[in-house]
């Protein structure tokens, strides 16, 4: 049922070409490579440009308002197509069109558009294909039947790694967040069907899997003796699985059996991407995260005191409502302390429908940008700082790609995430390489292969 994806020319082989365009996380990735599974077996092949498609699906994120208003801008761009060919398909899914008010709002907004479902339907894609075929609309959203399907075709788009489901939903409800509304409670996967699914994925040359979930580290509590550093075990255990990687973890689950797994286990990666949000217990607690910044730190020696070569990366949020300048202040504080690789930083966006976009004490938008600037070049300075540390030493990098364009440079990564770019060629994909660090870039490092 799963199958890598292949070089196709649009329509030679079924009833037409589809294109699909991802906005948002991993976790909506793996939702377009089943999509594309779905249209594949109704005869479909697979285009790169949207222009030379018969159905064109956007597969929508609702975490950030720019998301929602980049997807909007992108479905208004396809009206003159539609016009040109009638017979065009148009569909929207995702976690915006999980939300009923968003969904109904766009069907009515878009006369043109086809097809509009949420997250939970996406297994009913070929009868929503079917009927557009025929001339119908589709408007779907179900609130309440939330189900795991793990027998879903799929294609995948990943050469190196490939991405595994381990649960959906989340039961966390921080308040400035969407997700849970969108994606449901927490639902696990069997741990056997997870170790199929990663059997025939080794089986097909995968050598390195992600393991998704809005948090792996609550995987299990809705299953009979479960949990990740017992799931992490079992995968471990996959013959030909050379690396396992992992995200997002949520630092109020995460355990001391979990880092012990970690630690011990000879093919899962030394990196966890652990969302800190803000370094003030105040906003932390206005965010509902549940844990203190005290935690957040217990949980960084322990890793670091388990695995000396552990990278730690982050999400940070700036002007959350109620923000003063020192609860700012204590976030930058953490973020010299704990030394991240890396962080993903954001000015707070109110989300309709969440706690906070309610809130008072709202942050004026020029003081955002004022401290996220300022977070931004503390974290480039911490990342630079992390990155020296790598000169001159040597790791194994598992080759993920080419750049041809000018002289031939191939980039991939050690086993704890970190980025590292060295001169090779394109048959270098898919190979573990010595690599001795020369020199750090930015945001990666560079080196040369040891022969």
């Amino acid at each position: 049922m799963e199958r890598k994806l292949p070089i196709r020319d649009g329509g030679l082989s079924g009833k037409g070409a589809y294109y699909i365009e991802t906005f948002g996380c991993q976790m909506n990735v793996r939702d377009s490579e089943t999509a594309a599974g779905l249209l594949e077996n109704l005869g479909y092949s697979r285009v790169e440009n949207k222009e030379d498609a018969d159905v064109i699906l956007f597969n929508t994120c609702c975490v950030r308002d720019h998301a929602e208003k980049r997807v909007f801008g992108n479905i208004g761009a396809l009206k003159e197509l539609k016009d040109e060919r009638p017979n065009l398909i148009l569909g929207v899914f995702g976690c915006m069109t999980q939300q009923k008010e968003v969904a109904e709002k766009l069907y009515k907004r878009f006369p043109f558009v086809d097809i509009v479902f949420g997250t939970n339907l996406l297994s009913r894609l070929p009868q929503f294909i079917e009927l557009a075929e025929s001339g119908g609309r589709t408007l779907a959203v179900d609130e309440d039947n939330i189900t795991i399907e793990d027998d879903l075709p799929s294609i995948r788009t990943g050469r190196i790694n490939a991405f595994v489901n381990i649960n959906y939903g989340c039961d966390n409800y921080c308040t400035y967040c969407i997700v849970p509304y969108v994606r449901g409670r927490e639902r696990s996967r069997e741990p056997q069907s997870i170790l199929d699914e990663i059997k025939r994925l080794v089986a097909e040359g995968y050598s390195e899997v992600t393991l998704l979930g809005q948090n792996v580290n609550s995987y299990g509590k809705d299953l009979a003796n479960a949990s990740f550093a017992k799931l992490l075990e079992l995968v471990s255990g996959v013959e030909g699985l050379k690396r396992i990687r992992f995200m997002t973890s949520h630092p109020k689950d995460l355990s001391d059996e979990m880092i012990h797994a970690m630690a011990t286990l000879p093919n899962v990666c030394h990196h966890v991407h652990l969302p800190m949000q803000s370094g003030s217990n105040e906003i932390l607690k206005r965010m509902n995260r549940h844990y203190t910044r005290e935690r957040y730190l217990e949980i960084v020696d322990k890793l670091r005191a388990s695995m000396d070569d552990v990278e730690i990366t982050t999400d940070i949020i700036v002007g959350f409502p109620g923000e003063t300048e020192q609860d700012f202040q204590d976030t930058l504080d953490m973020v010299e302390r704990v030394g991240f690789a890396s962080a993903f930083t954001f000015k707070y966006s109110p989300r309709k429908g969440t706690r906070a976009a309610t809130m008072e004490d709202q942050i004026p938008d020029a003081d955002k940008r004022e401290r996220l600037h300022q977070l931004n070049e503390l974290q480039e300075r911490m990342s630079r700082e992390n990155n020296e540390k790598y000169v001159g030493q040597t790791g194994v990098v598992h080759i993920e790609d080419c750049d041809t364009r000018g002289e031939p440079v191939c980039y991939g990564k050690f086993s704890n995430f970190k980025m590292v770019y060295v001169p090779g060629t394109p048959e270098l994909v898919g190979t573990y390489v010595p690599v001795r660090v020369l020199s750090v870039r930015k945001n990666s490092l560079t080196g040369t292969i040891e022969e």
